[in-house]
């Protein structure tokens, strides 16, 4: 059976999903009445955001994701092993950083109120999506790299 990442698969469903039903709202009402919401270009670009992480946690966990695997596949099992530890440091300490920065820029904005400049709702709704969804993507790293350490993942499927 083919590794899933069921939950941020139905975020970036309903990400797209949600920006195609508001920009098409969108456009309609600009054609309609020459004017446009207000809303849909913000919540556009939050949407994306979090498209963005949860495809790229389906493409981690799915083994997806772009690689450059010739060295991998010249090194005898053991030093494969030890590269392939490496890797998975490489992505871990660039990810923690992101949740470690990014939970606290969430929490500094809570504490200070921040409002968003175009609808003012609290910045730390939006904001509070990339320490979650990049701990999301921690975690598939880490079950991708058990699954390649284990031989279940190959990079020529």
């Amino acid at each position: 059976m083919r590794p899933d990442a069921r939950l941020e698969r139905v975020l970036a469903t309903l990400a797209l999903t949600i920006i195609a039903v508001i920009s098409l709202a969108n456009v309609v009402v600009r054609y309609v009445t020459n004017a446009s919401f207000a809303f849909t270009e913000e919540f556009s670009v939050f949407l994306l955001v979090v498209l963005t992480f949860a495809g790229a946690s389906v493409a981690l966990r799915r083994n997806g994701h772009i690689r450059i695997g010739l060295l991998e596949r010249a090194l005898p099992w053991g030093p494969r092993r030890a590269l392939i530890v490496f890797q998975w440091l490489c992505g871990a300490v660039v990810l923690s950083l992101i949740v470690w920065f990014g939970g606290k820029l969430t929490w500094d904005e809570y504490q200070w109120g921040s409002l968003s400049p175009g609808l003012g709702l609290p910045q730390w709704w939006y904001l509070a999506w990339l320490p979650l969804l990049s701990a999301l993507m921690l975690l598939r790293l880490t079950q991708q790299t058990f699954d390649r350490l284990r031989g279940g993942l190959d990079d020529e499927s």
